[in-house]
């Protein structure tokens, strides 16, 4: 009866250990926002916004998005660029700041 109990145990716990939500690792924009300035910046809408970056937007493409929390100069600058990848870019960046507008409230 003993050995069924601890044989039961060990099972029922390696099956949480399994079955239980492993928390992710913050993403690039999530911490990029959390290293802002910004008075709002706090975790749940940081992790908001990197959700939306994740449906959206390349890695790539967020690591770009990424240093405009630390540097918004770089932001203007690319939308004011002639340069067509940084015109493709800027019409994502913009798609996703919508979404992420409208998601994350």
């Amino acid at each position: 009866m003993k050995k069924s109990l601890l044989a039961f145990a060990a099972i029922a716990t390696t099956a949480t250990a399994l079955l239980s939500p492993i928390p992710a690792s913050a993403g690039t924009i999530e911490r990029a926002c959390m290293a802002s300035d910004r008075a709002a910046n706090n975790r749940a809408l940081c992790g908001c916004i990197q959700q939306v970056a994740d449906m959206t937007l390349s890695n790539s493409d967020q690591r770009q998005a990424a240093k405009f929390f630390k540097d918004p100069q770089k932001a203007q600058d690319i939308r004011q660029s002639d340069n067509r990848s940084h015109e493709e870019f800027w019409l994502r960046y913009k798609a996703f700041g919508q979404a992420a507008a409208q998601y994350c409230g």
